[in-house]
């Protein structure tokens, strides 16, 4: 029998279907007698698959209940899909009806899960034993009760276990009374009868999916970069080769993902100039979203840039450094992009035969056009060819994609592309670039995204802060969800930094670090660069339309801050997730406090920020010692691990200061004192 039933896609429910119908006695005799309902982690009654991460253990919980007072039994069974072997582990009951088990996935991957539940007599035998025979009630009949479900569990076993059973109810007739009891409610006697039980009223739930991933798809740390920029001289366009000279000092900051905005040709007609100029000059860059010309589309690379060649030996260059290179996927053609020639019938022409560019009133983008996915031409060939992309450069070492604005192209495209790509190579990472309504970003999680952006480049005061982190930690978000916390992009300069000064990229820097285990930064945050066209959240200058060579050791930066930020997350597991946090009293609107810690509470950390870059802000907090078990007058140490200080707390109830012009947060390892 089967129970938690989803609705199959497609299928649509109507409210008064079961008013309509008679449901007859022979249905009802077939009807399951135990409920299994509000399983977790499950997404829209399995539709889509949770998230999870190879060898990490995966919590499954589960509603169990049946009529009257039997005692039940349940199992959690797992598979990968393409298995046929399930495994499976006895499910613990928590009282009130809930039951819960744990697994660990060993290999990347789709995989499924049910549960199976059902009436176990022998514990419920077990149970009005016990519990008569500690009252001092009479037992005589209960034990010829368990002399009979000794016999009848012997006859209907193998041999083996029949001849444990036979001989466990032999010795039961030589004993007395208070030793019948005790070989009766023997743990070694419950667990021969379990393997005994036929499973009376049997019921199974659905069979659940469960996306697998590895572990840089919940913690990584994102550098982004344009290799253009890689030069010394704004007149001279950097390469791959120049991009060599960056990877010791990228992987010395502590980051192990290096993203590459578009690397592809770039189109000719309607090329952007400085700070997004509608006419370029004969020596303008353009903009790299503006992809495709004369040299070719989506699959080339930039000749200035180098060659194929010089791309591989740049990949392979960065994995020694333990840097993977993530690439840009912007499905957006140039006007020159060869596709325009060659499938004009999969793009959008106006009724006097110009083609359709991309528009966001008042902004207008000449330079760039968009494919139609559902163009009568473009189906299924279009999607074959972004697939077929995706799939050429997977085979040149990339595993991991940025893809641009996802939210604009239809959902049933990614799921597809996605799962096909997984498919053949289960490792492949993709990030949404999806900064718009919640239920879209959420729904980009479900149909296989396996992380996002997010909108913590907007979350500033303390409430906003606490309700958005709040939100990421509860279901659904949190089973379909993985925030990446960039701090700024060549698209976003954030207000809040404007004037902020350097105080105010270590405040972002410690949110973002702290906060969730994806974490990125554009290239130049960690010189503390903030000019801005006036009034608006874009960086002046934009490095979208220039060459910008930089000095990356120009003074006041916080290259060193963020490579301890980064230590610190590698050495403390509580930091490797956006789950695990709480928030804790601070009576100071302007600290943001809170703990991160695994479930054992074995690494406990706390984080306290000053969100205000330009005083001083202090404040007495609580430790949570009850997490720890401890009493309010109990002592811990701490431990900064921005400096390596330690000391003892006495006490419930705390005080902090917090310096902007020292560093504006404190994050501190809590372990019960010796």
């Amino acid at each position: 029998m089967t129970v938690d039933e989803p609705f199959e896609a497609g299928q649509t429910a109507h409210a008064n279907d079961s008013a309509t119908q008679v449901l007859g006695i022979s249905q009802a005799l077939l009807m399951p007698r135990l409920v299994i309902e509000n399983t977790m982690p499950v997404l829209e009654g399995g539709l889509f698959a949770a998230k999870a991460i190879i060898g990490q253990p995966i919590t499954v919980d589960s509603k169990i209940f049946a009529d009257g007072h039997d005692k039940l039994a349940a199992i959690l069974r797992w598979r990968p899909v393409h298995s046929e072997h399930w495994q499976s582990v006895p499910m613990v009951d928590l009282g009130n009806d809930s039951w819960q088990a744990q697994f660990c996935a060993p290999t990347v991957g789709r995989y499924v899960f049910c549960i199976e539940a059902w009436i176990d007599p022998y514990a419920t035998y077990r149970y009005e034993l016990e519990k008569k025979h500690m009252a001092g009630v009479p037992v005589g009949l209960e034990l010829e009760e368990g002399r009979r479900h000794l016999l009848q569990s012997a006859k209907r076993s193998n041999a083996g276990l029949q001849r444990q059973l036979q001989h466990l109810h032999d010795e039961l007739l030589t004993l007395e009374q208070d030793d019948q009891v005790g070989l009766l409610l023997s743990p070694d006697t419950a667990q021969l009868m379990g393997l005994a039980d036929h499973r009376a009223y049997l019921s199974r739930s659905h069979e659940f999916p469960l996306e697998v991933e590895r572990e840089r798809a919940q913690f990584a740390s994102w550098y982004e970069l344009f290799p253009r920029s890689i030069t010394d001289d704004a007149s001279v366009h950097g390469t791959f080769d120049n991009v060599h000279s960056r990877l010791a000092m990228i992987r010395d900051m502590g980051f192990d993902v290096l993203y590459f905005t578009p690397i592809h040709p770039i189109g000719l007609a309607y090329r952007k100039g400085p700070n997004n100029a509608l006419q370029a000059g004969p020596d303008d860059p353009g903009s790299p979203y503006a992809i495709g010309g004369a040299e070719g589309g989506h699959d080339a690379i930039h000749p200035q840039l180098g060659s194929l060649e010089d791309f591989r030996r740049l990949v392979a260059a960065a994995a020694e450094h333990g840097l993977e290179i993530a690439l840009d996927f912007a499905i957006q053609c140039s006007q020159d992009h060869p596709w325009l020639k060659e499938h004009p019938g999969w793009f959008s022409w106006r009724p006097d035969g110009t083609i359709r560019y991309a528009e966001n009133p008042p902004k207008k983008y000449q330079d760039i056009v968009s494919v139609d996915f559902y163009a009568a031409d473009a189906v299924p060939s279009l999607w074959l060819a972004l697939r077929d992309i995706v799939r050429g450069w997977v085979e040149e070492g990339v595993k991991t994609f940025r893809v641009d604005n996802p939210h604009t192209k239809p959902l049933p495209f990614w799921q597809w592309l996605i799962e096909d790509i997984r498919n053949q190579y289960p490792d492949v990472i993709f990030l949404a670039e999806a900064f718009t309504k919640p239920a879209m970003m959420a729904r980009l999680g479900k149909v296989g995204y396996s992380q996002s952006y997010t909108y913590f480049t907007w979350r500033n005061t303390k409430a906003e802060l606490q309700s958005y982190f709040t939100e990421l930690n509860q279901p659904p978000w949190s089973h379909c969800y993985r925030p990446n916390f960039f701090v700024n992009t060549p698209d976003i300069n954030p207000f809040f930094l404007h004037e902020s000064g350097r105080p105010g990229f270590l405040i972002r820097a410690a949110l973002a670090t702290m906060g969730s285990g994806l974490w990125g930064m554009y290239s130049g945050f960690e010189l503390c660069e903030s000019a801005a066209v006036p009034g608006k959240e874009e960086y002046l200058d934009s490095e979208k339309y220039e060459i910008r060579p930089r000095d990356f050791t120009q003074s006041g930066n916080i290259i060193a801050e963020i490579a301890q930020l980064n230590r610190i997350r590698r050495l403390n597991p509580a930091l490797q997730t956006h789950l695990g946090l709480a928030f804790y009293h601070c009576w100071n609107d302007n600290i943001l406090y809170f703990g991160k810690r695994t479930a054992d509470r074995g690494n406990f950390i706390l984080v306290a920020v000053s969100l205000d870059p330009h005083n001083a802000q202090e404040a007495h907090f609580e430790l949570p010692l009850w997490e720890l078990g401890l009493d309010d007058d109990a002592d811990t140490t701490g431990e900064d691990l921005m400096t390596g200080h330690r000391w003892t707390w006495h006490g419930k109830t705390q005080w902090m200061r917090l310096e902007p012009w020292l560093l504006p947060f404190g994050i501190w390892r809590i372990e019960k004192a010796l």
